[in-house]
C-alpha cells in the first residue's frame, strides 16, 4: 500500500445531495490530499435515484440512464480535480468510484450500486476501479461499512476512539489499542431529517439544524422510535440503508400516534428525528465501546451544528470534526475509496471480515481499463 501513486476517489452517498471527489498522493507515511471538489446532484437525477430505491415501471432502463448520467457527473468532478491540481489524466493511476446505492440487501445476497464505470473510464481516459461491495457480500459479508480499515489507517490513537460518518446513514468505527477494529451502521443520520425537512419546508436539508431548533424534541415519540425498530438492537456486523429507513418507515410509526402527533408541530418532529440520530449513535457506542474517549466526525452531517450539539449532549465525551486531525470531514469517504482503489491495484485484501462478517478478507473492486 506504499506504492507511490496518484489516485482519485469519488463518493455519492445515501443522502444523494452531490458527488465528493478527491485527488490523493499515496506513497508517504500518510495519504496526502492534493485536491478536493464536489458538485451538487442535479434535481432530476436526485429524484430519479431516490425513486429507484423502490420498484417501479421501466426501472431497468431508468436505472441504466441514471447510471450514465451519474458517470457523467463523476467525470465532471474528475476534470475539476485535475484542473485544480494541474495534473494530467495520464498521471493518475486509477479512479475509485463507489457508485450510488439503490438497494442493499446483504441478507438476500446482493447489494446494488448504480454506476457506469466503463463510460467513466472512456470519458476520463483513466482506469476505473468500481463495484467494491459485491465481493464481500459474495463471501457472506454485509458489504458495508468498508471505510473502517481506512479510518484505522488515518485516525488510530493511543486511547479508545470512535470515528463517526454522518451521511444518509450513520456508521461508526471503534478503534482501541490491542483490540480488533469494530465497524457497523448505527441507523439513519441525515436521511430521515432531509426527507421530513423537504416535505414541510421545501428545502432539501435542514441548514445548521435551524428548522429543528425551532421545535422541541418529544420524548414519547423518540422513545417509541427507538423501541419499535428491532434492527437497532441487533449486534454487529450489521448495515442498513433506504431499504429499511425511509419515508414509509417513519410514516407508519407516526401513524400509530396520529392523535398525539396532531398536538405537535412539524418542527417538533424534525427536532425529535435529530435527537433520534444522536441517540442511536450514542446507544451503539455505549453498547459496543463504553470506554471510548473521543469521537471524530466526518460526512455531510458535520455541517449540521444542531446535530453536532445533540451528539455532544448524548455522547457526553469530546465530539470533533476530522478536520482537527488534518483530514477535511467532507473528504474522508472519497479518500477512503481512493485508498480502496490503491489496495485493489496492489491486490491487498482491504475488507475487514471482523467488520462485515465475511468468511475472510477479500480483494475488493473490479477494473475497467481506460
Amino acid at each position: 500500500m506504499n506504492t507511490p501513486r496518484l489516485l482519485i476517489g469519488l463518493m455519492s452517498g445515501t443522502s444523494t445531495d452531490g458527488v465528493d471527489g478527491v485527488l490523493v498522493r499515496f506513497g508517504g507515511p500518510r495519504p496526502e490530499l492534493l485536491a478536493q471538489a464536489d458538485l451538487p446532484m442535479p434535481a432530476p437525477l436526485r429524484q430519479e435515484l431516490l425513486a429507484l430505491n423502490a420498484s417501479g415501471p421501466g426501472e431497468l432502463e431508468r436505472a441504466a440512464l441514471a447510471s450514465t448520467a451519474l458517470a457523467d457527473l463523476y467525470a465532471d468532478v474528475v476534470q475539476a480535480l485535475l484542473a485544480q491540481a494541474g495534473v494530467a489524466a495520464a498521471d493518475i493511476a486509477a479512479i475509485g468510484a463507489h457508485g450510488q446505492t439503490v438497494r442493499h440487501r446483504p441478507e438476500q445476497g446482493y447489494t446494488l450500486q448504480l454506476n457506469a464505470p466503463a463510460r467513466l473510464a472512456e470519458r476520463c481516459g483513466i482506469d476505473v476501479i468500481a463495484d467494491f461491495r459485491s465481493r464481500d457480500v459474495a463471501a457472506g459479508g454485509q458489504g458495508a461499512p468498508l471505510v473502517p480499515a481506512f479510518h484505522a489507517a488515518m485516525f488510530n490513537a493511543d486511547a479508545p476512539r470512535a470515528v463517526l460518518n454522518l451521511g444518509g446513514i450513520a456508521n461508526v468505527t471503534l478503534l482501541a489499542p490491542g483490540r480488533p477494529i469494530v465497524g457497523f451502521d448505527t441507523g439513519p443520520a441525515n436521511m430521515l431529517l432531509d426527507d421530513w425537512c423537504q416535505r414541510h419546508t421545501g428545502q432539501p436539508y435542514d441548514r445548521d439544524g435551524a428548522y429543528a431548533a425551532s421545535g422541541k424534541p418529544d420524548d414519547n415519540i423518540l422513545n417509541y422510535l427507538l423501541a419499535s425498530e428491532a434492527w437497532l438492537k441487533l449486534a454487529p456486523p450489521k448495515s442498513t440503508g433506504r431499504d429499511l429507513f425511509n419515508r414509509a418507515w417513519l410514516d407508519q410509526r407516526l401513524a400509530a400516534w396520529t392523535g398525539y402527533c396532531r398536538a405537535l408541530q412539524p418542527q417538533d418532529i424534525q427536532a425529535t428525528l435529530q435527537r433520534f440520530t444522536a441517540r442511536t449513535v450514542a446507544d451503539a457506542i455505549a453498547a459496543n465501546a463504553p470506554d471510548t474517549r473521543d469521537v471524530l466526525v466526518c460526512g455531510g452531517g458535520v455541517r449540521n451544528s444542531g446535530l453536532m450539539r445533540d451528539l455532544q449532549d448524548c455522547l457526553r465525551r469530546p465530539v470533533r470534526p476530522t478536520d482537527d486531525e488534518g483530514v477535511p470531514a467532507q473528504a474522508v469517504e472519497a479518500m477512503a475509496f481512493a485508498w480502496l482503489a490503491q489496495a485493489f491495484l496492489d491486490r491487498v485484501p482491504a475488507g475487514l471480515p471482523e467488520v462485515t462478517g465475511a468468511r475472510g478478507p477479500r480483494v475488493l473492486g473490479a477494473l475497467y481499463p481506460a
